[in-house]
């Protein structure tokens, strides 16, 4: 294996989907708001934290650092997220002729509540 040469158990077709920016993942993340890292931990699959710090920077550019550059991120992230879980479901579903199973339980993406606001949980 070269040094450029990065080795992944990704078996999903993320990479039909999206691109990924190459990067130090770690480097990236520490690099972002309280609220986005969270987010991005919370993320139902790996959002890719280089791809998420470049997003921000265009966010930043746009909306200056601020909690509504934050909230506005967030919401993006949310958005590919539902892309992605519905592109799951579908391959799944052709796949094996039945709903995605966290569909079929009609269960929630589990987020970080803070008992002292729950509109945080939305």
């Amino acid at each position: 294996m070269t040094a450029h040469t990065r080795q992944s158990n990704e078996r999903t077709p993320r990479a039909e989907i999206w691109k990924r920016y190459d990067g130090d993942d770690w480097a990236a993340f520490e690099q972002l708001p309280a609220a986005i890292r969270l987010r991005l931990h919370e993320h139902a699959y790996d959002a890719w934290s280089v791809n998420a710090l470049m997003l921000w920077r265009h966010y930043k550019r746009i909306y200056g650092a601020t909690p509504r550059a934050e909230r506005a991120l967030i919401r993006y992230l949310d958005y590919c997220e539902r892309l992605e879980r519905g592109e799951f479901a579908t391959r799944y579903a052709a796949r094996y002729g039945t709903d995605l199973p966290h569909d079929a339980a009609q269960s929630s993406i589990l987020r970080y509540c803070p008992p002292t606001d729950p509109r945080k949980c939305a």
